[in-house]
């Protein structure tokens, strides 16, 4: 048995955690393990290397990925879709394991209709992968935000400051909910939940005034929906159909919102890819071995087409047809314990 491994869209802590585990666990059948180099732009253009022992050795609490990543999507044109498969079959993989977020997981998909085995292992610090309530890279995401938080709490309040931080999240507010929620943010701005810059300013002025607080820090998610907040030209979309949010400056926007309204002074940070670098947390390391290992066992057992997805404390399979195209958004659950604390 031969099993390739690949990482696509975005890097996240945990991607080498991840990869450990599939390799450690092949060979432990006795199987072989082929890194396929830069996500799906490595099956599409022949581009593979052998893992060995080696290879992997030391990697688990590494950031990044030591296969690179890209955000290629084949199934845009057929003849590259059979070139995948082609590729593939050349390289004599039985099968194909697919670390990565729902666009990778689409991919993954498609490429399973067109006779490709396919696993998949879910990607994305912005936890929004239908089918799994965790993603390798969201908990070391949401600790650097709150990292992050905790060292501008201090800045805030010794100038008497309103601080507008900018997180990732592109279609769902997990990353500024848990983050803002864990470091203390006195309001969270989410894609879920449009907002009006007047409900912001009132809010702070209602902190001011009912609670003598000097100082705010509003978490703001790059996909959050203000009402006043006109996006400038983002440019040209990826192979996914999504443009660089980062174009859309959202946090510097609402901070010069609160600044001409209120007369605050008032700051703006963008965490950007600090929240995708650096070692991952424990959780990341053991979620990412134990699907690292269910994708193993799925190949053993021949199951294939499938995503293995974190539900309650259990690694279960989760069909990636149901993944492809869809947005996990924020449980309002988890928003309503975060606003008990605005």
């Amino acid at each position: 048995m031969r099993v390739g491994v690949l990482t696509g869209g975005g890097d996240v802590p945990g991607l080498n955690a991840a990869i450990r585990a599939v390799a450690r666990s092949a060979f432990r059948h006795g199987y072989e393990v082929v890194g396929i180099l830069d996500g799906w732009a490595g099956l599409l253009h022949d581009r593979m290397r052998p893992l060995d022992d080696q290879a992997i050795s030391g990697i688990l609490h590494m950031g990044g990925t030591i296969l690179g990543a890209s955000r290629t999507n084949p199934l845009h044109k057929e003849d590259e879709i059979a070139q995948c498969v082609e590729n593939a079959q050349k390289a004599k993989l039985d099968a194909v394991v697919a670390i990565g977020g729902d666009d990778t997981l689409g991919v993954a998909a498609g490429l399973y209709d067109a006779g490709l085995p396919t696993v998949g292992i879910p990607k994305t610090m912005d936890n929004d992968v239908v089918g799994t309530d965790y993603c390798i890279g969201f908990d070391t995401a949401v600790t650097v935000i709150a990292d992050a938080l905790d060292r501008l709490h201090t800045t805030a309040d010794a100038h008497h400051r309103v601080i507008v931080v900018e997180v990732m999240g592109r279609d769902a507010g997990w990353t500024a909910a848990f983050g803002g929620l864990a470091g203390g943010a006195d309001m969270v701005l989410i894609p879920e939940r449009p907002i009006s810059v007047d409900e912001i300013c009132a809010h702070i002025t209602k902190r001011y005034e009912e609670r003598n607080k000097r100082f705010s820090i509003i978490v703001v998610a790059e996909g959050a929906k203000i009402y006043e907040v006109k996006d400038p030209d983002l440019g040209d979309i990826d192979a996914f159909g999504h443009v660089r949010l980062d174009r859309r400056d959202v946090g510097k926007q609402v901070q010069r919102e609160i600044e001409a309204r209120l007369h605050h002074e008032c700051r703006s940070v963008v965490l950007g890819h600090l929240q995708r670098g650096g070692s991952p947390t424990v959780f990341d390391r053991v979620l990412a071995t134990r699907l690292g290992v269910r994708a193993v066992d799925l190949i053993k057992q021949g199951w294939f087409g499938q995503m293995v997805a974190l539900q309650g404390n259990r690694i279960v399979p989760f069909p990636l047809r149901d993944v492809a195209g869809r947005t996990k958004q924020l449980d309002p659950e988890f928003w309503d314990l975060a606003t008990i604390f605005y």
